[in-house]
């Protein structure tokens, strides 16, 4: 497909859809499209089609980020491995014999990693906290991270030095048995984990003293992040491999780096431009003045206009945060604010007084005018 079909467009419900109607949606389209059903051109893209629909909007996350961000933001964020990870099809086709079918539609073979039947370890989630500043210059911070990684004295195989685990007889090695059962003129495939070897495939006599027959062990190892420039606030960062390990003969989960940035009391951010709001006095406004700003480079000057009015905006073209992995820069827009003393002294109070006689004369003119 050249391009994405909105996902409730796609699964034909409105986006105030909740889960139970997204769910049924699916399960509906599932069974219509299903390659196990439906031979007809294009009944298995369709299925690919609806499936990443649902992986999409039936979790919470995802759909939030989609929903904000739509097809372009989500698909920079998420890879096809990322948005199928952690997505509940067994429920949707418990009792349908399909589970088989559906690993080897969306496995190597048709071109999406994410369901490929192999041993992983879980992913892990780490909140970082950065400054304004180094969102926009980009950074590098260290993290700790508790994590399960291959004990040291097994390599990893669970077995004590010097032996090793032997393949389950039950389930041959791959940890799943079959049960199949007729109802009428279909036959169902349930496939659970073995019982005998706990799903692992493997059965070991002599366990490792040390990780107890696990093959795995928790440590803290500190991992550098390198922050982009023009980063903003709650894009995920993954790291490959750098998640929980599983077995011996399983791959590390990813690591998800949530960047979180502080609040900056100076500017407030919009997209890549950034708002300032700068105050002034009654006769810089009138008259016009040069005033010292903030940018994120250090101070600088800019011109005030003679009757600059309260809310007018001036625009530093460039001046705001790099574009995220683009060039350029957005804008610095300062608004202006006008200063009033709470306290006057007994000198200001008499020039102010002058001030409005003299201002009260004009606009009665000028209301007279109006009146006319």
């Amino acid at each position: 497909m050249a391009e994405k079909r909105d996902y409730y467009e796609v699964l034909g419900v409105q986006k105030s859809a909740s889960k139970d109607e997204i769910k049924d949606a699916y399960r509906k389209l599932a069974m219509q499209f299903h390659p196990d059903r439906n031979k007809e051109v294009g009944a298995e893209e369709r299925f690919k089609e609806i499936s990443e629909a649902y992986a999409v909007l039936s979790d919470d996350q995802k759909r939030q980020t989609y929903d904000n961000l739509g097809h372009q933001g989500f698909d920079q964020r998420y890879t096809s491995e990322d948005i199928f990870r952690g997505a509940d099809f067994d429920s949707v086709f418990r009792d349908m014999g399909f589970g088989d079918l559906f690993r080897t539609i969306f496995g190597g073979q048709s071109g999406f990693s994410g369901y490929e039947e192999r041993n992983r370890g879980q992913d892990l989630a780490y909140n970082l906290e950065i400054t304004l500043e180094e969102a926009a210059k980009g950074t590098e911070k260290e993290v700790e991270i508790p994590r399960t990684e291959r004990c040291e004295v097994c390599g990893g195989s669970g077995a004590n030095p010097g032996t090793q685990a032997r393949t389950c007889p039950r389930c041959g090695g791959s940890g799943k048995i079959q049960n199949m059962r007729k109802a009428g003129f279909a036959t169902y495939v349930q496939v659970a984990p073995c019982p005998t070897c706990k799903g692992k495939g493997r059965i070991i006599d002599s366990p490792c003293s040390n990780c107890r027959g696990t093959g795995l062990f928790r440590r803290r190892r500190k991992i550098t992040v390198k922050i982009p420039m023009g980063i903003d606030e709650g894009y995920q960062l993954r790291l490959r491999g750098e998640g929980e390990m599983d077995v011996i003969d399983g791959e590390p989960g990813d690591l998800y780096v949530i960047v979180h940035v502080k609040p900056n009391p100076q500017f407030m951010r919009e997209g890549d431009d950034l708002w300032h709001i700068a105050f002034i006095t009654y006769p810089q406004a009138a008259l016009g003045a040069e005033i010292s700003i903030p940018t994120l480079e250090g101070p600088t000057i800019i011109k005030v206009r003679p009757g600059t009015q309260p809310g007018e905006t001036v625009t530093l073209r460039g001046r705001g945060m790099p574009h995220f992995r683009g060039y350029g820069r957005g804008d610095l827009l300062v608004r202006i604010g006008l200063s009033i003393p709470e306290k006057l002294t007994n000198q200001q109070r008499v020039l102010i007084e002058q001030l409005a006689k003299e201002f009260g004369n004009d606009v009665a003119a000028k209301n007279r005018k109006f009146h006319l």
